[in-house]
This record gives structure tokens, sequence and C-alpha cells, in this order.
């Protein structure tokens, strides 16, 4: 009996040594392959602290107040970024104004009233090949279709049309992403109730999956906010005395002002040019915090 018992001890230990060096086996691969997600994601993130320092430590000397209310100026000790800072804005506003309807409706054609077909395929195609087109060909577009063909000009109007031309396809994308989140289940059941397709889209849909909506946007406008290629290409002034007072006013931008300084040889305007990347950054930065704001928000607001 007790040799019975023996062996059988002596099987069991074998069995489980023979689980723990498969497990371990198994979890070898698992580390290593976690150690290299880990360097991936802290190598960019180091190195992105390390310009972000660099920037404000260049930056320090002119972020003061006369720096954000001050025009620009061949001095650099007295140059602002007044005028880029109010065309950025009216750009950005007249952008969403543009993208956000036309994205948004023709996200939800797309996924809830288009029919399968042929030409519902091309759509989709030529709308992923477009999210990965280059900004500068829509600059190329937007100088051509705008500036030339409809005699805008290089006007605030301009470039906003060429921004919101960039923006469709990341608009279209997002929002039917964020459309494809909510259950057929829960569509189904409305139909069920004795809504239509309408009444459903608007009192259901919609609001579920509009916390991802509007991150997708906030996002595409983060984005859009730092493009200088398109703004280049159509004619953006480099240098801009006055603040825009009509949609056919003559503009800059952020990233024109910061190219256009940290194209001179001179060290000030370097420093002026770093101050004017600190701002940039910090109007992104809030832009992607209010994206996970609302997102969480209305999240609470959707489920609690």
């Amino acid at each position: 009996m007790t040799e019975t018992s023996d062996r059988m001890a002596m099987a069991y230990s074998r069995r489980r040594w023979g689980v723990a060096v498969q497990d371990t086996a198994h979890l070898s691969p698992e580390r290593a392959f976690r150690a290299t997600c880990l360097l991936a994601l802290s190598l960019p993130l180091l190195l992105l602290v390390v310009l972000f320092a660099d920037a404000i430590v260049d930056a320090i000397p002119r972020l003061r107040w006369d720096f954000l209310t001050g025009y620009p100026s061949r001095r650099a000790e007295i140059a602002g970024i007044l005028p880029a800072l109010v065309g950025s804005t009216y750009l950005i506003f007249l952008t969403a104004l543009m993208a956000i309807p036309v994205g948004v409706g023709a996200a939800v054609y797309l996924e809830e009233y288009a029919r399968p077909s042929r030409f519902t395929s091309l759509i989709e195609i030529n709308i992923s090949n477009l999210a990965g087109v280059p900004s500068i060909i829509y600059g190329l577009l937007g100088l051509e279709l705008f500036v030339r063909g409809m005699g805008l000009g290089r006007s605030l109007i301009a470039g906003a049309a060429t921004l919101a031309l960039l923006l469709l396809p990341m608009v279209i994308m997002s929002a039917r992403e964020a459309l494809r989140t909510v259950p057929l289940s829960i569509r189904e059941a409305c139909y069920a109730l004795g809504s239509d397709r309408w009444q459903t889209l608007r009192q259901v849909t919609l609001p579920m999956c509009l916390p991802g909506i509007l991150t997708g946007i906030i996002l595409s406008l983060a984005r859009a906010i730092g493009e200088t290629a398109p703004l280049i290409t159509i004619g953006a002034l480099t240098y801009v005395a006055f603040l825009p007072d009509s949609l056919q006013s003559a503009f800059s931008a952020l990233p024109i002002q910061i190219f256009n300084w940290i194209s001179r040889p001179q060290a000030d305007f370097r420093a002026n040019a770093a101050a004017g990347i600190v701002v940039l950054l910090v109007l992104m930065l809030l832009m992607n915090g209010a994206a996970i704001w609302l997102r969480i928000r209305l999240q609470k607001r959707i489920y609690w």
C-alpha cells in the first residue's frame, strides 16, 4: 500500500513539474513581448518629453502676456502671435462648421441607409484611401479648386475649406466606427416597439455613439490646427499685422508664423518660434483633454 502511494505521489509531482515547466515556457515569450511593447511605448514618450522640455527652455524668455497679445514685428523682442492665434481660432471654427455636418451625415448614410453595392464599396475604398493622402495634396487641391477655380483668393474661407477637405475622411471614418459600436439588437428592439429608422437613429443610435463621434471630431480638429503644408500651398501669409475681420480677409495661422520665425537665422526669432510651438502644443493638449473629458462625461450620462 505504501509503495503504491509513493508511486502515485511521484507521478503527481512529475505532472505538476511538467505543467510548471510548460507555464514557464509559455510566460517567457509573453514577458518578452510585454517588454518589447513597453519599450516601444517608452521611447516615443521619452523623445516627446525631451523635445517638449527643450522647447520650453528656449521659450521661457518669450512666454509673456505681451507675446500673446502682440503683433508680428521685424524686431524679435517685441514680436507677438495675436494675428496668428486669432487666425487659427477662426480657421478651426470655420473648418468645424464645414466638415462636421458633411462628415457625420455621410457616415450616417453609409452605415444606416446605403445598401451594399459596387458603388458603395467604391465610395468606402476611396474614403479609406483619402485618409492616408499627404496633406500637401489637399493644399494643391484647395489651391486649384477654391483659390483659383472659385476665385476665393488667399482668404480665410479658402483655408477653412481646404482643411475641411483634409478632415472629411477622418471624420467620416471615426463617425462610422462610433455608429458600429451600437449593437444591432438595440435597433431591432426599437423597430419592435414601432419606431421607424429615423426615430431610432435620432433618439437611440446617435445619443449612444455621440461620445465616440465627438472624440474623433476633436482629435481631427487637433490635427488640423497644426497643419502647415496645405496653408502654405494655398498662399497663407507669413507676416500679418492685422486681425481678420471677414471671411475674405487674408490670414495667418500659428504653424505659418512658427515656420516664418524658424526659417530666420537670428537666435531671437528661434526663441519666438519655440514660444509659438509651446502655445500650439498647449492648444492641442487642451483639445485632446477636452475630447477625453467629453467622452467620459457623455458615457456616464448614457450608461447611468
